[in-house]
């Protein structure tokens, strides 16, 4: 069983064959986003409270800051993966449907550095 013609295969039509993989790499963000909010959320409720000083303390250690840059790169990458099909489906001009995947790739990977950024600087410095 083959996918297309024989003619859209000389042609080279036929699938392009990047699109189960990114249909794993979606599941595998999604499952990865369940399992670390749950941490989050299980690691929250731990705390004593929710001021300032007991919440960079957390985040200063080594585990917590580590667990929180993978949430940060998750979930930057799951809404990338999931933004992207988007666009590839309904915005048809080509034009436009680059420059927004240009956009979405700088969204996601500036908003992923600033937020590993931001958990290095609390877990490198501690709480002030």
């Amino acid at each position: 069983m083959s996918s297309g013609t024989q003619l859209g295969k000389v042609r080279g039509l036929g699938s392009a064959r990047h699109g189960g993989q990114h249909w794993i790499f979606h599941r595998i963000t999604a499952i990865s986003n369940v399992l670390l909010f749950a941490w989050f959320i299980g690691s929250l409720l731990q705390l004593e409270s929710y001021d300032y000083v007991t919440v960079t303390a957390w985040l200063s250690s080594p585990l917590a800051a580590v667990a929180m840059m993978l949430l940060a790169v998750s979930v930057f990458w799951h809404l990338r993966l999931g933004l992207q099909v988007l666009i590839e489906d309904y915005i048809h001009n080509h034009g436009t449907k680059f420059a927004l995947l240009m956009l979405l790739n700088i969204y996601a990977i500036g908003g992923a550095a600033l937020a590993i950024f931001s958990v290095a600087k609390i877990a490198f410095t501690g709480a002030l």
